[in-house]
């Protein structure tokens, strides 16, 4: 039986951890040079080491490399975005309108996230009485993906300025399967420790309240 490793006790091990966490940002600006082949299998390869209820694993990747779904999902955010915008006024409207929102012109690799509702894996454990659990445990997988594009340097931008119906006929993907994140991928162009929504002046990061009862 294997123990724990001893590097994970270590001072400098969990300084890293906390770094990569502080450094894991949501890119919008990607250099257009795609990813090697390799490095992409192995994202999703730690991908798959999330949680996920029942060992589910409900998590549906489908890489959208075509020019017309690309198009489609394109199309769709400048409407959902036009929209989005049209619910600002003043201030909040002029800022909202520079934000660069999405990486989908650039970002060489996309990813649509889906959460299989009729994953047989798992057999219902824990998802009969919270079956919402299995979008969570999709949640879970993105963020692993997240921190993993981060410690090898990649960008990872979230794209939810979109139609779910559209995106999901777009990629013509199974009945059952929900879609949970729209991913960008790719070489970003800078790197910044601060949230560039904060930097922009659109909200800043506060400690998150705790409760006792």
């Amino acid at each position: 039986m294997t123990g724990e490793p001893e590097s994970f006790a270590t001072a400098e091990f969990q300084a890293a951890l906390r770094e990569l966490f502080a450094w894991r940002r949501d890119v919008r600006s990607f250099r257009t040079d795609p990813l090697p082949q390799p490095l992409l299998d192995e994202l999703l390869e730690t991908a798959a080491l999330a949680p996920s209820v029942g060992l589910s694993q409900p998590w549906r990747f489908v890489r959208v490399r075509s020019s017309t779904a690309r198009l489609a999902v394109r199309a769709s955010f400048e409407t959902c975005n036009a929209q989005a915008l049209a619910g600002y006024e003043g201030d909040d409207a002029v800022l909202y309108a520079r934000l660069k929102l999405a990486g989908l012109d650039d970002a060489p690799e996309q990813y649509a996230v889906f959460c299989d509702h009729e994953a047989a894996a798992g057999r219902g454990l824990g998802r009969q009485t919270m079956p919402q659990a299995l979008d969570y445990s999709v949640v879970a997988a993105v963020n692993t993906l997240w921190l993993a594009a981060r410690a090898r340097g990649v960008g990872l931008g979230w794209v939810s300025i979109l139609d779910q119906d559209v995106v999901t006929q777009a990629l013509a993907v199974p009945q059952g399967w929900r879609l949970i994140a729209y991913l960008c991928l790719g070489w970003p162009q800078a790197h910044n420790l601060e949230p560039e929504l904060q930097r922009l002046g659109w909200e800043k990061r506060s400690p998150s309240p705790v409760l006792e009862r």
